[in-house]
């Protein structure tokens, strides 16, 4: 399978009224969209908080999205953010489209390519997730206007995005190795296969767990059982990211070994502990089972 493979839900009607999350990537030789600047300790919305000055290439963007409604005036761009590399972007398709998404995007791409005057402004294709009833609005409109502060803290700290012994989740404490910006994805999908689940709703499932991983989004489970296993192999060809709980400790010079820490340090695992030493039985399977559920149901997290 191709790691550059971008996956689209099989299951789903891209022209049908659907509100969806867009990440469209900067082509490599092309200038960034824009410079972050601010203070990440700044919340949002007061003076000197983080955000990102616009560049050229950033202010044909913003003329492009001003032209959405003349390309097709039933989507409509309900909020968007430009980043260093990347544009975010939330789109409600009001009604249903004659042309499927895709196409609206490539004319979109044309849009800011003609006002910056070059060609190839966007890398090849986007990542799209589909925003489902059990999911709020405003949870990604959160996410998107945290972006800058996001990345201001990562360059500030990295130190953040490594060990912590004590993360509350609900009311209860956990240890934790990796990426912690994970837990503020809101699309995040629990892995877990059942002994009753028919070959159809495995496969349904498998197709849902790949199009998230591949599209940004996070899969979190101990991945225990074989199914799941193989679940996160096809995710982490498609450049998945993953949350993994797991039962043991984490001791004081604990570090991950072989291809989790690879996983770690390029920012795609976080690891957390239940803290449950010992073979796995029924009750400790469930346990961490029942961690991932509520992980994945979770909005943002505040931050660390």
């Amino acid at each position: 399978m191709s790691t550059n493979r971008l996956l689209r839900a099989p299951w789903h009607d891209y022209t049908e009224r659907c509100i969806y999350m867009l990440t469209l990537n900067k082509a490599p030789l092309v200038p960034n969209f824009g410079s972050l600047v601010g203070d990440y300790r700044i919340p949002h919305g007061h003076k000197g908080s983080p955000c990102v000055a616009a560049s050229p290439v950033g202010a044909a963007i913003k003329e492009g999205l001003c032209k959405f409604p003349q390309i097709e005036p039933k989507i409509r761009v309900l909020q968007y953010a430009i980043m260093p590399d990347h544009l975010h972007l939330l789109l409600f398709v009001q009604k249903k489209t004659d042309e499927i998404l895709g196409r609206y995007i490539a004319a979109f791409k044309v849009e800011v390519n003609n006002a910056a005057g070059r060609n190839g402004i966007f890398a090849k294709g986007f990542n799209d997730q589909i925003l489902k009833t059990d999911r709020s609005l405003d949870t990604l409109y959160h996410y998107l206007r945290d972006n800058p502060r996001r990345l201001a803290v990562r360059r500030a700290h990295p130190e953040f995005l490594r060990r912590v012994n004590a993360l509350k989740i609900g009311d209860k404490y956990y240890q934790a190795y990796g990426n912690f910006q994970l837990l503020d994805c809101p699309f995040k999908e629990q892995v877990v296969v059942h002994r009753a689940d028919t070959p159809a709703v495995r496969q349904r499932h498998r197709d849902e767990w790949l199009y998230t991983a591949a599209n940004g989004g996070v899969l979190v489970s101990p991945f225990i059982s074989p199914a799941e296993k193989e679940a996160r192999r096809d995710a982490d060809l498609v450049d998945g990211r993953f949350i993994l709980i797991t039962n043991e400790p984490m001791g004081e010079r604990y570090k991950p070994t072989g291809h989790d820490f690879e996983l770690c340090e390029t920012g795609r695992l976080l690891i957390i502990s239940t803290r449950q030493p010992g073979p796995l039985s029924r009750q400790t399977c469930l346990d961490m089972n029942a961690l991932a559920a509520r992980i994945a149901a979770a909005p943002p997290f505040p931050p660390r």
